[in-house]
């Protein structure tokens, strides 16, 4: 589908790697707005379908009826007073800032079709996924716009409820924090058992990135996978039986991921 014109406040990690992503998806017009030009990036301030300025009251131009906020969220209520008087009643506005419920957005944007979105990290590099909660006057088309907009930058989901949002924050906004720690856990596991450090390193980047290529590429499920691996009486299933002993990892997971549910829902309200 064609995307049109996109106003993308906040051109960081994240919003850079969506900016690149609707470029190759054929966007008609991108809108940045970022303070700090350098974070905007040669390719994206010299392409022929990109106009940019440090705010949005610089800009000059007529604001699209599409807008993506990925600012910080403690910058997000000075855009948000920018923008509110020059949108269109109606716009559809995407918001991947976390920790701003739909609630906040309403006191400076009361008209708008909302959609509150949770991508994760692996999304600044084309690899993650969104998750999103579309507000009641999103449109069936705003929301198919919504959704091409987020698959820049890998998969999408999406929830009925906002509070839904939270255990997604926690599974995979969180999720490759957990990821990243395994990493650390193994490797220093590999150390303890004897190995030098930056062999045991570069054993466990280099298992966990394959075994997420694996993961992605294959269409068995994780258990069979899991299975795959572990021959019967052989090494890896003794360390299965560790894993899966209690508490066990999916109890301390399980546990792990409550806890930042919680943490979320306890942001949102401040």
């Amino acid at each position: 589908m064609s995307l049109g014109s996109v106003l993308l406040v906040g051109c960081g990690k994240m919003g850079g790697a969506m900016a690149r992503g609707w470029l190759k998806a054929g966007v008609e017009k991108i809108v940045i707005v970022e303070p700090y030009p350098a974070a905007i990036g040669d390719d994206l301030a010299n392409h022929p379908k990109v106009t940019s300025a440090a705010t949005i009251d610089a800009l000059g131009v007529e604001i699209p009826s599409t807008v993506v906020l990925a600012v910080k969220p403690q910058m997000m209520a000075a855009a948000l007073e920018q923008l509110a008087p020059k949108l269109s009643s109606g716009a559809l506005v995407v918001t991947i800032a976390a920790g701003k419920v739909m609630e906040f957005y309403r006191q400076y944007l009361p008209k708008a079709a909302l959609v509150r979105a949770m991508p994760n990290l692996p999304a600044s590099i084309g690899k993650g996924i969104s998750v999103a909660v579309a507000s009641p006057e999103v449109t069936p088309a705003q929301k198919a716009t919504a959704e091409a907009l987020l698959k820049a930058c890998g998969e999408v989901g999406w929830v009925p409820e906002e509070p839904l949002l939270d255990p997604v924050t926690a599974l995979s906004g969180g999720g490759p924090a957990y990821v990243f720690n395994l990493v650390e856990a193994m490797a220093a596991a590999g150390v303890a058992a004897g190995l030098e450090a930056d062999l045991a390193m570069r054993l466990a980047r280099n298992t966990v990135a394959g075994s997420g290529a694996l993961l992605d590429e294959s269409e068995l499920p994780a258990a069979t996978l899991r299975e795959n691996v572990c021959s019967p009486g052989g090494t890896t299933i003794e360390a299965i039986k560790i894993l899966r002993a209690e508490p066990g990892l999916e109890e301390l997971m399980t546990r792990a991921i409550g806890a930042a549910s919680a943490r979320a829902t306890e942001l949102g309200k401040l």
